[in-house]
């Protein structure tokens, strides 16, 4: 081995030991706090930095940074202040880079969402320069078609490892016209064919190339996803604005009072910034979630599922449909009618997600995407109901949701099944016709309030229950021919005692806020429904 050589193996080594110790360091501050706070004080950050602008030579550790770093600035303003314009010069370069391998592709939009995170080190003269450079690479990871790149790059395995095999055939077959005198030269023979083979086995790209690369698209379309949710995603009250709220009785006067001033709004709506509305509508990325959402390529999936190496990125195409419709449900529930294209393009939508839905008999034992469908359904509906645009879903579809929902066990599935009843049932109620539709929703609904386990869900089926009956003839005599307003008293001091049991130990200061709200109007309905009752009935 020459020197040079030697120097180069050394070098390898090296960064293949700083690679598992960024990756280590990058795993533990993902779920650790004190982590965090170590890699604040200890100067890690300059360390690992050092190490990224290496990426022209080393993708694979520059990879490994950029997890780590996307990880330790998301809500890390200590660190914000450790960064230098030498640092947001590394980050700008990477990201910036020409090289359109899947690697940088990966590399990029791990930056990018490091990027985002530093958002507020950005003067406010750059942020919509910055924004759309982060969306436009976000956009063009969209754009890839990742159900295709599984097919070409297996393709491209099968065709390399073909190529390998038939160089090696010819190598032996060389090796094997040698006619062998004794057995010294036979052996001789053998040490120079191992070598042989041993050379050429060297030259030939590591055998997991391709399914590295694919895996690498497929990461990085699940990053972008996660990273677009994190732009829509408001930042919640901090815990110390929810102390003075509690689920006792006497709360009810102050939280009536907070109901009213704030026009019946207790948490902050979700809202955009002018600037990343306008990047978001204009880099099309509500288009190209849309088309994230459909199932994955079932080609794709059919060689994978062949091939023990290639199984796992099933689980990653599916990952990724449903990062998508969560991605939907900020984008439907954020953006203007008219970005979306306008009641036709919501209608459409809707009858997509339904299909998607209703297409898979066996959709109610997939949870996770159960959850992100139902969300997306319920964020879409709720627009669509607000603007007065016409509803899609069937009641029989709505029914068959709701048999499947309401008993999963993810709470997100129960929660989102019960406001998607909620939501139909008040649109229906200001129709003729619908008592019989009305009356199921009715009976669903207070079900679900009076036996799911969870206050969380049993106080959105209320809500829901409040929704639907709140006016219109037709749900009034549902109201009245399903007992609701007897199930409703009956429930009420179950429901305080639960709240007074279960509410400091088992939910936040934000659920609880909530489920005061809940209480109070609980209260109010079965005054309105007395009402009601009485008129229909006297």
């Amino acid at each position: 081995m020459s020197p040079q050589e030697k120097k180069d193996q050394n070098r390898n080594s090296v960064e293949n030991i700083a690679n598992e110790a960024v990756n280590v360091l990058w795993n533990i501050c993902e779920c650790n706090n004190r982590a965090v706070s170590i890699f604040n004080k200890e100067g890690c950050l300059e360390i690992v930095l050092k190490y990224l602008s290496r990426f022209s030579t080393n993708v694979d550790l520059a990879i490994s940074v950029a997890n780590c770093l996307q990880t330790v600035t998301e809500d890390n303003p200590e660190l914000l202040k450790s960064f230098s314009a030498a640092g947001l010069q590394i980050l700008e370069s990477a990201m910036l880079s020409s090289v359109n391998s899947m690697e940088y592709i990966l590399l990029k939009t791990l930056v990018a969402g490091t990027v985002w995170n530093l958002k507020d080190l950005i003067p406010s003269r750059s942020q919509a320069e910055i924004i759309n450079a982060v969306l436009k690479i976000l956009s063009e990871v969209l754009e890839m078609d990742a159900g295709q790149t599984v097919i070409q790059m297996k393709v491209a395995e099968t065709q390399r490892l073909k190529t390998a095999a038939e160089t090696e055939e010819i190598l032996e077959s060389a090796n094997g016209d040698v006619l062998i005198e004794d057995d010294e030269v036979e052996e001789m023979s053998h040490k120079r064919k191992a070598r042989r083979k041993a050379f050429v086995s060297d030259l030939l790209p590591p055998t997991d190339k391709e399914l590295r690369q694919t895996t690498a698209l497929l990461s990085a379309q699940q990053t972008a996803l996660e990273i677009i949710v994190n732009m829509c995603c408001s930042e919640d009250p901090s815990d110390d604005e929810w102390e003075e709220f509690s689920s006792s009785d006497e709360s009810d006067a102050f939280m009536e009072t907070s109901f009213n001033e704030c026009g019946g709004q207790l948490l902050s709506p979700l809202c955009l910034s002018h600037e990343i509305h306008t990047a978001l509508t204009n880099c099309l990325i509500p288009k190209k979630i849309v088309e994230k959402t459909a199932f994955p390529n079932c080609t794709a999936v059919d060689i994978c599922s062949k091939n023990p190496t290639w199984k796992p990125l099933i689980r990653k195409m599916n990952t990724i449909q449903c990062r998508a419709l969560v991605c939907l449900q900020s984008l439907v529930s954020l953006l203007d009618v008219d970005h979306l294209g306008g009641a036709p393009a919501l209608q459409t939508l809707a009858q997509h997600l339904s299909q998607l839905l209703f297409s898979q008999p066996d959709f109610a034992k997939h949870t996770d995407f159960l959850e992100a469908i139902s969300g997306a359904l319920r964020a879409l509906l709720q627009t669509m109901a607000s603007k007065n645009i016409s509803q899609c879903m069937t009641p029989d579809q709505l029914m068959t949701l709701c048999k499947a929902g309401i008993y999963n066990s993810n709470t997100g599935v129960r929660v989102n099944v019960v406001s998607i009843l909620g939501i139909t049932g008040s649109v229906l109620a200001k129709e003729d016709g619908t008592l019989e539709t009305l009356k199921t929703i009715g009976c669903c609904l207070l079900e679900v309030a009076t036996k799911d386990p969870s206050l969380v869900v049993a106080g959105e089926a209320l809500d829901a229950l409040f929704d639907v009956f709140a006016d219109g003839k037709e749900a009034e005599k549902a109201s009245v021919q399903i007992r609701l307003l007897s199930a409703l008293k009956e429930f009420q001091p179950v429901f305080k005692m639960k709240m007074r049991k279960e509410g400091r130990s088992k939910y936040s200061q934000e659920q609880l806020c909530v489920l005061d709200n809940v209480k109070m109007n609980l209260r109010r309905f079965i005054t309105y429904q007395e009402t009601v009752e009485k008129r229909l009935t006297s």
